[in-house]
C-alpha cells in the first residue's frame, strides 16, 4: 500500500499562520485591554497621590525653612543687645534700630517667598520690622497669646485685607503670652504665595488644586472650577481624614478621583482631582481602531500571502532544485529562471558561485596543505636539534670536567623546557608558565655561552593573565641568535611588562646590532603579510595569534631598544573573550606529574 504524504506549501503554511496569530491576538488584545485600563487607574492613583505629596513636601520644606528665620534672629548678638538693652542699643538707640530693621530686611529677602519678619518688644511697646507698614511703635496685640505654630489669620498693614499665615517664637521661650515675654519674633507670609504654587502645580494638567482646612475658606489656584469644588468639599471632605487618601466621586455624570494629603507644617488638606473618563479615553478609542485594523490587516494578509507564494515561493523551489543537484555533484547544474525580482540577485551569484566551486575547494585543500606545513616548521623551531645537541654536549663537557653544579643546573632546565614545549594538550597557559620556560631558556644559554645576562620584570598582577602556549620563547630565540650570539662581548636581554584597565603589554629587548630604519619598516609590513622564509615562522605566528585570539589592536610590532639593539613588543587586550576566560584548577602545567 502506498502512502501518499500531502505536504503543506508555503502559501497554505501562511494563511494558517495569519489565522493562528489573529485568533490569540484577538483574546489577548481584548484581556490586556482591560488589564490596562485597571492598571492605567492604578497608576493613575499612585503617580497623581505621590505627585502631591511631592508637591505638598517641597511646600513644607520652604514653610520649615520660613519657621528657622524667628530662631536664627534670637541668637543674632545684636539683636540679643538691643533687646536686653545693652551695647550699641545703650548708646545710639536710632542706630541700633536701623542695624535691626536691616538684618530683617535680609533675613527675608533670602528666601524665595514673600515674607515678612517682625520683632515686638512689650517693655517699650516697640516693633521692629522688615514690613515698612509695622515697621516702628505699631498696633499689636500685647496681651495676645503667643502663636507657636502656623495659623491661618488676616493682614491690615498694606491697607487691604489679605489671608496669611503666622508663626511666633519668644524671649524667654516658655513664656504664653505676649505680655510675658522680652520679645517676640514672628514671621508671615501671605496666601498669594501659595495661590502661586498652586498655579505652577496646575500647569499642564487637567485639575484645580487648592488647600482646604474646615475652619476656613478654601485657598484656591488663579482659576478654579467653584462648581466641582463645592461638590468636592460635600461629598469627600466633609466626613473624617486621614494624614493622605483617595476617593472616586461622581458629578455631573463625570468620575473624578480626588487625592488629598495633610500638610505637616500647616495642618490644611492639599486637594486634587482628576477626570477618571477623559484620561481612559484614549485606551477606549484605541481599543475600537484596533478591532477595525485586525480586519483590515487579515484582508492585506491574505493578499500578501498570495504575493509571497507567486514571488517567494516558486524561486526557492527552483533554488532548492539547483542546490540538490550541487549536493549530488553535479558542480555544472544552474539555475534556469527568472524570477524579476531579489531573487535574481541571489540565483545569478549562485550561478557564479557554482563555476567557481573547483577553484575554491582547490584553494582550501592548498591552504590545508600551507597550514600543515607552518604548523610543522613552528614544531621544529620549538625543539630545534641543535639546540638540544649543543646542551647535551655541555652536558658532557661539564661532566668530564666534574663541574658537578653546571651538569645539575643545565640538566634541570633543559628537562623542564622539553617537558614545557612537549606538552601540546593545553594551547592556554598563564603568563607566569611562559615566564618560567623563558627563563629555563635563558638559563640554558646562559650556562653554554656565559655572557649571557638577563632581566625580568613583570607585575605580578599580570602574572595569572592566560596566554598562547609558546608566545614568547620564539621571540627570546631571536634575540639570542639575532641580536646576541654573535658579539664577542656577549649581551643582555630584558624582558618587562605592564598592564592598564584595557591591555596587556610584554617588551623582550636586546642590546644587539640592531637593524636599520628600513629594514625595521619593511619587518613591521611582513608581519601583516602572508608568511614567507625571509620572515620566519615563529615570529609571524605569534603576531597572527595574538591578533585571532585577542582581537583587533592586538599583535606584535618592532622598535629599537634604548640600548641600541632591537625591541620586540607584544599587546593584546585584556577585554576580549579569550583574555577574559581563566585557567581551570588542573589545567595548569605545573601539576603535570614530573615523574
Amino acid at each position: 500500500m502506498i502512502v501518499i504524504r500531502y505536504r503543506i506549501s508555503i502559501f497554505g503554511k501562511i494563511i494558517i499562520t495569519i489565522i493562528l496569530l489573529l485568533i490569540p491576538v484577538l483574546f489577548l488584545y481584548s484581556y490586556s485591554n482591560r488589564i490596562a485600563g485597571s492598571v492605567v487607574e492604578e497608576q493613575l492613583r499612585s503617580s497623581n497621590l505621590n505627585e502631591l505629596s511631592f508637591f505638598l513636601n517641597r511646600m513644607d520644606s520652604n514653610i520649615e525653612n520660613l519657621s528657622l528665620f524667628p530662631v536664627i534672629l534670637s541668637y543674632d548678638p545684636h539683636i540679643r543687645d538691643f533687646i536686653g538693652g545693652t551695647g550699641e542699643a545703650a548708646g545710639n538707640l536710632l542706630k541700633a534700630q536701623s542695624r535691626i530693621t536691616e538684618k530683617l530686611s535680609l533675613q527675608s529677602v533670602s528666601s524665595s517667598w514673600t515674607n515678612d519678619l517682625t520683632i515686638a518688644m512689650p517693655e517699650g511697646k516697640k516693633v521692629l520690622s522688615s514690613n515698612i507698614y509695622v515697621n516702628g511703635i505699631g498696633a499689636w496685640d500685647w496681651d495676645g497669646p503667643i502663636r507657636k505654630t502656623w495659623l491661618y489669620g488676616e493682614d491690615y498693614s498694606r491697607g487691604s485685607t489679605v489671608g496669611t499665615f503666622i508663626r511666633e517664637t519668644s524671649e524667654p521661650a516658655n513664656a504664653a503670652t505676649v505680655g510675658q515675654a522680652d520679645a517676640v519674633f514672628q514671621v508671615r507670609f501671605p496666601v498669594e504665595t501659595i495661590t502661586d504654587l498652586l498655579d505652577i502645580y496646575r500647569k499642564d494638567k487637567l485639575s484645580d488644586p487648592f488647600l482646604y482646612h474646615p475652619d476656613y475658606r478654601p485657598i484656591r489656584n488663579s482659576t478654579p472650577d467653584l462648581l466641582i469644588e463645592e461638590q468636592i468639599i460635600r461629598n469627600v471632605l466633609n466626613g473624617s481624614l486621614t494624614d493622605a487618601g483617595q476617593e472616586t466621586t461622581a458629578i455631573n455624570n463625570q468620575s473624578y478621583l480626588v487625592s488629598y494629603v495633610k500638610s505637616r507644617q500647616l495642618g490644611w488638606y492639599l486637594v486634587d482631582y482628576v477626570p477618571v473618563q477623559r484620561i481612559l479615553s484614549p485606551i477606549t478609542t484605541a481599543r475600537n481602531w484596533f478591532y477595525g485594523s485586525i480586519a483590515f490587516l487579515l484582508m492585506i494578509g491574505v493578499m500578501a500571502s498570495f504575493l509571497l507564494y507567486r514571488n517567494v515561493q516558486i524561486p526557492i523551489q527552483k533554488m532548492i532544485r539547483g542546490v540538490k543537484r550541487m549536493s549530488r555533484g553535479d558542480l555544472s547544474s544552474r539555475i534556469e529562471y527568472e524570477a524579476k525580482n531579489e531573487f535574481d540577485d541571489l540565483i545569478r551569484p549562485y550561478n557564479e558561485m557554482a563555476g567557481r566551486i573547483q577553484v575554491l575547494i582547490e584553494d582550501v585543500y592548498t591552504e590545508k596543505l600551507r597550514s600543515r606545513e607552518a604548523t610543522l616548521k613552528q614544531l621544529q623551531s620549538q625543539i630545534n636539534p641543535h639546540f638540544l645537541y649543543n646542551s647535551l654536549f655541555f652536558v658532557i663537557n661539564s661532566a668530564m670536567l666534574e663541574d658537578r653544579d653546571a651538569v645539575i643546573a643545565m640538566a634541570e632546565n633543559l628537562a623542564e623546557y622539553y617537558r614545557y614545549t612537549s606538552r601540546v594538550e593545553n594551547q592556554q597557559v598563564t603568563l607566569r608558565d611562559e615566564l618560567d620556560l623563558v627563563r629555563h631558556y635563558l638559563n640554558i644559554h646562559h650556562l653554554r655561552m656565559q655572557r649571557l645576562a638577563f632581566t625580568i620584570t613583570v607585575p605580578e598582577e599580570m602574572m595569572d593573565e592566560p596566554v598562547p602556549r609558546l608566545l614568547l620563547q620564539p621571540l627570546v630565540e631571536n634575540a639570542i641568535v639575532h641580536g646576541i650570539e654573535h658579539q664577542v662581548e656577549g649581551g643582555i636581554i630584558t624582558i618587562t611588562g605592564e598592564q592598564n584597565d584595557r591591555w596587556n603589554r610584554i617588551t623582550i629587548a636586546d642590546n644587539g646590532a640592531g637593524l636599520s630604519e628600513s629594514r625595521l619598516r619593511q619587518l613591521m609590513i611582513q608581519l601583516n603579510e602572508p608568511m614567507t622564509d625571509e620572515l620566519g615562522c615563529g615570529t609571524w605566528n605569534v603576531h597572527r595569534r595574538l591578533q585571532y585570539q585577542f582581537g583587533e589592536g592586538s599583535g606584535l610590532s618592532f622598535r629599537h631598544a634604548p640600548g641600541g639593539g632591537l625591541s620586540a613588543v607584544l599587546t593584546w587586550n585584556r577585554t576580549s573573550s579569550f583574555a577574559n576566560t581563566r585557567l581551570e584548577e588542573g589545567d595548569h602545567d605545573s601539576t603535570i606529574d614530573r615523574g
